[in-house]
């Protein structure tokens, strides 16, 4: 063990490292920059120098990549500023050289110029003092998203590419879509330092899923906001061919007869062929590209026609079979038409006359339940009420005015004497409810309306204009 320092060293130790603190502070530098490819990056540095007796002499920035360190600029009062790494480029120079501020300039940014900058001041008498930037380059990448031409099937494939090139950092991919599909991520590290991100869209590829639209999205440091590409799919698969034009109604001597092929399919079928079983077209017919003319119609066109309909995915035909008539087909739509009218008023009037059906019996009911019943022995309604008085027919033979030359009040007082003689109850024999109310039923709509509907009420006689008497009750009877 070496001997215990005395009080004097250790005290000399402490100032020189309060020094030596203080002394590193003079040179003013950012501990961490950040710069974009493409762009321009400041690194400042000042020194501030407190003291007349520290001599600056000379500036110089060293870079360091790795264990590697190389001298980047330089500045000298007498022979002025010198860039050893770009001669004559002028991408790196001194902001405003002197030995009091070394600031750094570089433009336009490379990947490479990425690493550890020391700026550093020498002095006399205490030598080198230096500050140390570490710079970070950026780089914003490259986005594009492309649909992969695929052929419909059963196996998956991947139908969308996605990519983000030379990015730094590496860019994050995900997909949006409302199909059944999943995606893969995978990176590259370029040489100078950049990341390209390729994502690819994998599902299985149907022609239902031909230009169905899904979206790549791209997030990475250097954007704003995350972008979104659009892909539309190219599912490639063979035509689809359907005929059309033939109305079963081809006859003798008919010369507006056309067959027309409609095809898809993608790409879209630009080649259409027509021929027969035979091989051999009618001499009647004509093809026009996808139709096919009928001039005449003989019974040569009495046969089947093909129609194939070819793109780069594929060849696909489909038939038509004629037949020709002797004699135009009678067209039934007329009489069709009329028939079902027919058949709709006849429902119609059917539908009116039951409900004017049911009208009346429910009327009817009504009315039956409103007659109520009659007791002959109690001579009493259902509903409780008795009948009238029933009127003595011998009172017909009552003169109407009194005789001439006596007295009012004698005649009223004879009149009450002879009808105390002869006035008698009359009493009608019991009868049964059935047969009343089929006699009411029977009587017609006026009678009905003047008339009790029981038989058992009977109204004063009334006079006429011509002076006789006729009795309702004597009508009814």
């Amino acid at each position: 063990m070496g001997a215990p320092r005395s009080p004097c060293a250790l005290g000399s130790l402490l100032c020189c490292c309060l020094l030596s603190v203080v002394l590193a502070q003079r040179v003013n530098v950012q501990d961490e920059v950040t710069g974009y490819v493409g762009q321009e990056v400041t690194l400042p540095c000042t020194f501030t120098n407190a003291s007349p007796d520290v001599k600056v002499s000379q500036v110089t920035w060293v870079k360091e990549t790795g264990t590697k360190k190389q001298n980047v600029a330089v500045y000298h009062p007498v022979h002025g500023p010198s860039y050893l790494i770009e001669k004559g480029t002028g991408r790196i120079r001194f902001r405003a050289p002197s030995l009091q501020d070394a600031t750094l300039v570089i433009a336009p940014l490379h990947m490479s110029d990425e690493g550890i900058y020391t700026c550093e001041f020498a002095t006399y008498p205490l030598g080198n003092e230096d500050g140390v930037t570490s710079l970070t380059i950026l780089a914003k990448p490259t986005n594009f998203a492309e649909a992969l031409e695929v052929k419909a099937g059963n196996t998956e494939v991947p139908v969308a590419a996605c990519t983000s090139a030379n990015g730094k950092p590496a860019a994050h991919i995900t997909w949006q879509s409302g199909l059944n599909g999943n995606f893969t991520v995978s990176e590259v590290t370029n040489t100078n330092g950049t990341v390209t991100v390729t994502s690819h869209y994998v599902m299985v590829p149907t022609k239902e899923a031909n230009e169905q639209r899904i979206f790549c999205h791209i997030d990475q440091k250097t954007l704003v906001q995350p972008e979104a590409l659009l892909v539309t799919l190219s599912i490639l698969y063979p035509p689809e061919v359907v005929i059309h034009g033939y109305d079963n109604n081809w006859y003798l001597n008919r010369d507006d007869a056309v067959l027309t092929c409609s095809a898809t399919g993608n790409p879209p079928p630009t080649d259409f062929s027509w021929t027969t079983p035979s091989g051999q077209l009618p001499n009647t017919v004509a093809v026009k590209g996808e139709r096919l003319v009928v001039r005449n119609v003989d019974a040569s066109v009495n046969t089947t026609f093909i129609c194939h309909a070819t793109n780069r995915v594929g060849r696909v035909s489909s038939e038509q079979v004629i037949f020709v008539r002797d004699q135009p087909a009678k067209r039934q739509s007329g009489s069709a038409g009329a028939l079902v009218g027919s058949i709709v008023g006849g429902i119609l009037a059917l539908a009116i006359v039951g409900a004017l059906i049911v009208v009346f019996v429910l009327r009817r009911r009504r009315l039956r339940a409103t007659k109520g019943s009659y007791d002959p022995k109690t001579r009493v309604f259902g509903n409780g009420t008795a009948p009238p008085p029933v009127r003595n027919f011998a009172e017909l033979d009552r003169p109407l005015k009194a005789a001439p030359g006596r007295g009012q009040e004698e005649e009223e007082e004879e009149e009450e004497e002879e009808h105390k003689d002869r006035r008698l109850p009359y009493v009608y024999p019991p009868r049964r409810l059935e047969d009343e109310e089929e006699q009411f039923d029977q009587l017609g709509p006026m009678l009905r309306l003047n008339s009790s509907p029981r038989g058992y009420e009977y109204d004063d006689m009334e006079s006429q204009h011509d002076g006789s008497i006729i009795s309702k009750t004597a009508v009814y009877v």
